[in-house]
């Protein structure tokens, strides 16, 4: 890569062209109104980030049977779409660059958060350890309902439908959510899929969701329109795998008859390093088999961030919580200009119960100030 790649130089993404490097995280902030509709503050929450390079959504629910948490925003209905359309237009509106990632919580779920009470769904009958925020207050994960192959196919066109919801709600591309133990994770690694049929047993199998999840959203939008997050090293919601990284070599080598906009890869966070060894750096390790555009994830920093681009082994890089708190994060990294704080307290909302707070009311940096 050359020596004057940097976090400001620009990229093409596919036909979209990015002005810098510098990638919005999707990030959970469950200030969706009822229903999952994105509401006003979601407009304003986006379109202020507008100087990314690209902005990736929040999770979005591709079904009712996909929620995991209260207040959510979904993608399946005709509101939630229009809601999202207003955001897009937004973003548009002040010259940037947005995706939609597009979720399924699998066995991170609960019949409260369920449309009928539902027991929640994955490839095996084994439930995640902790605990989830239900109308009913905090409940305890449960044993899901274990997939059968006729249900596995109508949720590969639910991901159909949703990438086409996306598009008439005018996103420039999607984003998979393959990572933190949601359901195409839960899939993929064989501490949560105990499968003997087509979809489990070999990596082979185990990925198969994957990809056809992968054929039908990229049926949609074609391939460079569409993305892919993975976290091979997350212990969160009991995920393990006995060979993560045969597991995420040959799925990320699958990938690559796609010609996919990107893979999006998580470096292990700090609980994860505690927990239990893991593959770590991440980005480092699977960078020789991809032969697209890799995005990297996990707490960096200017310095950092310009460092692995100039190794060559990330093309974006995604910030995540310094990008919650500093609307104006690439104007920041330019001048070097000192950095707002994230809030934790604030990083997750109630619905329309005051979203502003800590969402839209972090300060643009002014250097008159």
């Amino acid at each position: 890569m050359s020596s004057d790649t940097n976090l400001f130089s620009s990229f093409q993404l596919g036909s979209l062209t990015l002005p810098n490097r510098i990638v919005m995280a999707p990030m959970t902030r469950l200030r969706a109104g009822d229903g999952g509709v994105p509401i006003s503050a979601n407009a304003t929450y986006y379109s202020q980030r507008a100087s990314a390079g690209l902005i990736i959504t929040e999770c979005t629910m591709i079904s009712p049977q996909s929620q995991g948490y209260l207040n959510c925003p979904g993608i399946y209905s005709p509101q939630q779409v229009e809601g999202w359309r207003v955001v897009t237009n937004a973003v548009h509106e002040k010259g940037g660059r947005i995706f939609l990632q597009l979720w399924h919580c699998g066995r991170i779920s609960h019949p409260a958060l369920q449309a009928h009470g539902e027991l929640p769904v994955s490839p095996s009958a084994i439930p995640a350890e902790g605990q989830l925020h239900t109308p009913n207050g905090k409940q305890s994960m449960i044993a899901p309902h274990a997939l059968e192959i006729k249900e596995i196919q109508e949720i590969i066109q639910d991901f159909h439908k949703a990438a086409e919801n996306a598009r008439t709600a005018e996103f420039d591309g999607v984003e998979l959510h393959g990572a933190f133990g949601y359901l195409i994770d839960q899939f993929l690694q064989d501490g949560s899929n105990h499968r003997t049929d087509e979809y489990g047993g070999s990596i082979e199998n185990r990925a198969k969701f994957l990809l056809e999840v992968v054929e039908a959203v990229a049926s949609v939008w074609g391939g460079n329109r569409v993305g892919i997050k993975f976290s091979p090293s997350n212990t969160y919601y009991s995920m393990v795998d006995s060979d993560p990284k045969t597991t995420f070599s040959y799925t990320i080598d699958a990938l690559n008859r796609f010609d996919l906009a990107y893979i999006h890869l998580m470096e292990p966070e700090a609980k994860d390093l505690a927990t239990r060894e893991v593959l770590h750096p991440v980005a480092s390790i699977f960078r020789p088999i991809y032969n697209g555009t890799l995005i990297a994830n996990g707490g960096f920093t200017k310095e950092s961030g310009n460092k692995i681009l100039a190794e060559g082994n990330a093309d974006l890089v995604s910030f995540g919580k310094s990008f919650l708190a500093n609307p104006d994060l690439p104007k920041r990294f330019e001048l070097d200009a000192p950095l707002n704080s994230p809030n934790s307290k604030t990083f997750y909302g109630q619905g329309s119960h005051q979203p502003e707070v800590g969402y839209t009311d972090y300060p643009f940096f002014d250097r008159a100030a």
